[in-house]
């Protein structure tokens, strides 16, 4: 049986952030992720990917962020339990939770934070026949390489933000890039309509709309793709075919827990600590919903840090927590290490 105070179920960005806030407040936390790494998403799925909105970080690789934040969650020692699913889940009498993975691992908190994104997914596959026959020989559903695509031909199919952000970058990579979209409106954000549009103009870009790839040819690996625009049929030499039409997500076990889901998500109190229906358990990061609710990478980390407030009280319910800045305090790791907040910066505080 692994115990520990906070028991984490994902170990994306939002999961190892709570990591630190747990820390700060002497409370350790052990996490569980079916991926076998940390990171989530940003490690799986685009660790090559920029990222925008990250405070203090212009511009970051997703793949970067995840290990700055295993940097700093370090001094903290979190335990993890990798490669196992968590699959049930078990309130025993003194209010502690027990969460057994599908490999049958024990894991036993008073605390339970579910923040696994958007939870076990599958990509969205085009009605393409014989599509599977070329899958990782020339079909990609996923971009966790751009290096990959140096010197090729590539044509993507989507109209979302991936399929819009990723043409763009590729454009520097790759020998071309065509982007294909079934309407001529985009669903992705506004500047990257009018990037892609840009390079379009300087032809660092095709682009096709409305549009879609109804045939894959080639004998092994795909060396062409057949494009339907209007009543017309176009054949396209190509290396790569990247259809980004999104993930469908699904929560898995977790769905069987007892918890309120709406639309595949599970549903907090937002008014206060991100707490479940179930007390002890909470839900942070893309995989809970409240109104108002924006699925970014800097919410979680917003509510990680309210949770884990949340979470001390539940722990300790005879201690009155207060409130000490990084700044005037420093940072104490449980393995004795100690960042000390500079002299002049305390000395003006006090």
């Amino acid at each position: 049986m692994i115990k520990t105070d906070i028991l984490i179920i994902g170990a994306g960005p939002t999961g190892l952030f709570t990591v630190f806030e747990a820390g700060l407040l002497k409370l350790k936390c052990h996490l569980i992720d079916a991926l076998p790494q940390p990171g989530g998403q940003c490690s799986e799925i685009y660790p090559k990917k920029p990222i925008y909105d990250i405070p203090a970080f212009p511009e970051i690789l997703a793949g970067d962020l995840v290990e700055n934040l295993m940097k700093q969650i370090a001094p903290f020692q979190p335990g993890f339990t990798l490669g196992e699913r968590a699959e049930t889940i078990e309130k025993l009498d003194d209010g502690t939770f027990v969460v057994t993975t599908h490999k049958g691992t024990k894991h036993q908190a008073p605390v339970v934070a579910i923040a696994g994104g958007l939870g076990s997914f599958e990509p969205r596959k085009p009605p393409i026949e014989g599509i599977e026959h070329y899958e990782d020989c020339g079909v990609e559903y996923i971009i966790r390489n751009p290096e990959m695509y140096r010197g090729k031909d590539v044509v993507i199919a989507g109209g979302g933000d991936s399929a819009l952000d990723w043409s763009i970058f590729l454009s520097n990579v790759a020998q071309s890039v065509t982007l294909i979209h079934r309407r001529n409106e985009f669903r992705g954000a506004l500047d990257s309509v009018e990037k892609v549009q840009e390079l379009k103009d300087l032809g660092k870009i095709t682009l096709i709309t409305p549009a879609e790839v109804v045939a894959i040819h080639g004998e092994n690996t795909v060396k062409a793709i057949s494009i339907q625009q209007g009543t017309e049929v176009l054949k396209k030499s190509c290396d790569h075919f990247i259809p980004l039409f999104g993930l469908a997500p699904k929560l898995g076990p977790i769905a069987d827990w007892g918890l309120e889901i709406d639309k595949n998500a599970i549903k907090v109190d937002n008014s206060l600590d991100y707490q479940t229906n179930i007390p002890g358990i909470y839900a942070i990061g893309d995989v809970n919903t409240y109104p108002g609710k924006l699925k970014l990478i800097l919410c979680g980390f917003h509510e990680a840090t309210l949770m884990c407030q949340s979470a001390y009280q539940r722990i300790h319910p005879d201690k009155k927590y207060v409130l000490k800045y990084t700044t005037v305090g420093g940072v104490e790791g449980f393995d004795g290490s100690k960042k000390e907040a500079p002299k002049a910066v305390v000395k003006a505080i006090d």
